[in-house]
């Protein structure tokens, strides 16, 4: 069964490289573009999605949006989609981050599966909702929308790889990857689709983000 995972649209928070978790943040009007270039692309896809599901952070339901109002279906939210929480990161400039914590922000870059934020969460975690997510059988053709550290570890656990390997995925805002979903196991089809980004003119510089 097709699955797209994809990424929110940039927002405020990204263009300022302040680090989001669980915060919520507005799409910046790129982001809003993103959006549109994404429903676009989507409204044209084939076979045609059917269901649409989001992280309940208000960034990606935004996102999500613009491709439920094209192809008329209402946006689902399940919390097992919702970000890493970063814990006292979240809110703080990234350079910031790696001034006043560089143990913690070695470990993010360098050893990522070895650190627990302040609120207790961790990539392990994440893993973990994922996986309970993607065991679930999907009956249509679905959009997943969803965050960075979601879309990297769904991709590393299709591939068979470690968690620590995140950093080597490429994701960008509002670019998605296509799965075949299946109770057994999710086969990645095609890890970084931005197709229609580039189309549109719309892709971000994620260089300068927080993630």
């Amino acid at each position: 069964m097709l699955a797209l995972v994809a990424r929110h649209g940039e927002t405020t928070w990204n263009v300022e490289g302040r680090y989001q978790g669980r915060r919520e943040s507005q799409l910046s009007p790129l982001g809003m573009r993103q959006g549109a270039a994404l429903a676009d692309a989507l409204a044209v896809e084939q076979p045609p999605i059917e269901r649409i599901v989001s992280s309940p952070l208000v960034r990606c339901t935004a996102t999500a949006q613009f491709v439920a109002d094209r192809l008329r279906l209402p946006v689902e939210t399940d919390p097992r989609l919702i970000e890493i929480g970063h814990g006292d990161w979240e809110g703080r400039l990234r350079d910031e981050i790696a001034r006043d914590d560089p143990r913690g922000w070695y470990l993010w870059k360098n050893e990522p599966t070895k650190i627990v934020f302040s609120e207790g969460d961790s990539l392990h975690e994440v893993a973990a909702r994922w996986r309970a997510f993607a065991a679930e059988a999907l009956a249509v053709p679905t959009l997943v929308v969803t965050h960075d550290a979601v879309v990297r570890t769904a991709i590393v656990l299709a591939q068979g790889g470690s968690l620590e390997r995140i950093w080597e995925v490429r994701m960008e805002n509002a670019a998605y990857a296509r799965f075949d979903a299946e109770p057994g196991g999710w086969r990645l089809l095609q890890p970084l689709v931005t197709g229609h980004l580039e189309a549109a003119g719309v892709r971000a510089d994620v260089t300068t983000q927080a993630l």
